[in-house]
């Protein structure tokens, strides 16, 4: 950052990144000079550019970087001459196998380590080295003690430059960059849901950068539908579970529009292309409105013939991940069937077929959310117990702490709706810890609400609205906007309790706008018609309270 400042001030004496003519003056040059790898020659070069250009046009214009810096002044110094001439002199440099090997890990995307290396080029460890002692392939450990090596930007740009030059070998690299990547994301698929699901984490988020890359090829450069199919589901469960649920949607759509749906279950595209429908109104109904999708004839007959295929004889593709999902398609025919199947009448169905067809994992999750619909409904206590101890015992057994988080959560609730809030606390702060653990980050902002909701029953409203802020916070820094609308609600029900009413106005107003924007369950939407009642109540507005219970009981 200083040595662009200085070389700009030698462009313009009165330059000033943080200057109020260039609000974002300083995240530009930040950007440039991360960018450009910290490589003093090629800051030098993009300061020179100042004559022309902003910081935020230089720092835009960095994808064609050896244009950019090497065309049009003549100012600058001799011993520069060009960004592309230093290259090429290292390139001049290198023997055949180190430039074929350079061309080829030109494929990756945020580093490798050597075994991936080796799948491009099996004899690449000497090789390797031989370029990270020249500089121009960068090594260093990670926290595990693995050695992840990685191009600077300027290098990886001109490395795929000369990649392109030979598109016999840069095919083969790529082959064998999506092979690599999808084989890593299938082995870790069913670990992710297991007692050993943290170092797979951590190896899919170490390489994610290259999934993305593979996931683009097999998608939009080079379009394959198995090859694609095989990555998205391989990546479905993670997308989910570390909430990256927007970009799994775009993934998932982009490969449903590589292909039509065959009619005929013989048809070996039949049921991944149903698998994939599935995915798709999973991550939808996380990252869009119910209501939008209702809207679309094409989307609600797509939603009945996937309901069909796994819901009118359940078998052994209705008994694992994506397929189990099937009775919440139920969301989508809501309001448009005249008399809607009860939830609990198929969930009840789907657990039965887990438990012919399915694993401890899919008996468990299923159970789970049979057990988190029915908990807060009346007469939803009845047999809860009996599920929640079977519950906890698939939960030892399979590990997974995302399905733990879960069930502690239902056992709080439950807990919670019998005046129990002392085990509730407990088990949502198990539930929070596990959470936490996994980096299930779209769940931690409902979990710490509801520690606020234990606070403010148990009468203790300071921590209550302390846990607000909190829950709010993470929801913020997570993007997590599902869990606004219960903050809002709770927020509401505190002020009305400290006899606020104007705020509690404002907050019920602001949970039933995002009520109506979101896909909250049909229990909740009554609740906050019936705080607006209450609050409207306090008000002195009879007749608007009325209005609102009767809303509520409908």
């Amino acid at each position: 950052h200083r040595l662009f400042v200085e070389r700009a001030r030698a462009v313009h004496p009165s330059f000033d990144a943080n200057g109020p003519r260039d609000r974002d003056g300083a995240a530009a040059v930040d950007e440039i000079c991360r960018r450009l790898d910290g490589l003093p020659l090629a800051i030098e070069l993009a300061a020179a550019r100042l004559r022309l250009l902003t910081p935020r046009q230089i720092a835009d214009r960095l994808d064609d970087r050896f244009r950019l810096l090497t065309s049009g002044s003549r100012t600058v110094l001799p011993r520069q001459q060009t960004l592309r001439a230093v290259v090429d002199w290292s390139w001049d440099l290198l023997d055949p196998d180190e430039r074929t090997l350079l061309r080829q890990v030109s494929v990756f995307a945020g580093g490798w380590d050597l075994a991936a290396a080796e799948a491009l080029s099996p004899h690449a460890a000497d090789t390797l080295g031989a370029l990270v002692d020249k500089s121009l392939v960068v090594a260093a450990p990670t926290e595990d003690g693995e050695m992840r090596y990685r191009l600077l930007e300027t290098v990886h740009e001109y490395a795929a430059e000369r990649a392109a030059e030979t598109p016999a070998l840069l095919a083969v690299a790529e082959a064998a960059h999506t092979a690599r990547f999808t084989a890593l994301a299938e082995t870790a698929e069913p670990e992710l849901r297991s007692g050993g699901q943290l170092p797979w984490i951590d190896r899919l988020e170490r390489d994610l950068d290259n999934i993305r890359a593979a996931l683009h090829r097999t998608l939009v450069t080079a379009p394959d539908e198995t090859a694609a199919l095989r990555l998205v589901f391989a990546m479905g469960w993670f997308w989910w579970l570390r909430n990256y649920r927007s970009e799994g949607l775009a993934w998932t759509e982009r490969a449903v529009a590589l292909g039509d749906d065959p009619d005929d279950p013989a048809d070996p595209r039949h049921w991944p292309r149903m698998r994939l429908r599935m995915l798709y109104f999973f991550l939808a109904i996380e990252s869009r409105t119910v209501a939008e999708l209702r809207d679309d004839p094409d989307t609600l007959a797509l939603v009945r013939r996937v309901r069909s295929a796994f819901g009118d004889e359940p078998g052994p593709e209705a008994a694992r991940f994506p397929g189990l999902l099937w009775p919440f398609t139920e969301a989508f025919n809501e309001i448009q069937a005249e008399e809607p199947t009860e939830l609990r009448d198929l969930l009840d169905t789907a657990l039965a077929n887990c438990r012919r067809h399915g694993g401890d994992w899919e008996v468990g999750v299923t159970l789970m959310f049979r057990t988190h619909m029915v908990v807060d409904m009346p007469g939803g206590q009845a047999d809860v117990d009996e599920d929640l101890a079977e519950l906890r015992v698939l939960a030892r057994r399979v590990g997974d702490r995302w399905m733990g988080a879960q069930i502690a959560s239902a056992a709080a609730e439950s807990s919670m709706m019998r005046g129990r809030y002392e085990e509730s606390r407990a088990d949502y702060e198990e539930a929070l810890r596990l959470a936490r653990e996994v980096g299930a980050h779209a769940e931690s902002p409902f979990l710490l609400a509801r520690l606020a909701e234990i606070a403010y029953r148990s009468g203790d409203l300071e921590t209550a609205e302390e846990g607000l802020t909190e829950a709010s916070a993470e929801a913020e820094r997570h993007h997590v906007g599902d869990a606004r609308p219960f903050v809002c609600f709770l927020g509401a029900a505190i002020a009305l309790h400290r006899g606020d009413v104007e705020e509690a106005r404002a907050h019920v107003e602001e949970a039933g706008r995002l009520v109506e924007a979101g896909n909250p369950p049909p229990h909740f939407s009554a609740a906050v018609i019936g705080l607006a009642a209450r609050v409207e109540a306090y008000g002195g507005g009879g007749a608007a309270a009325v209005t609102s219970a009767a809303t509520a009981l409908r």
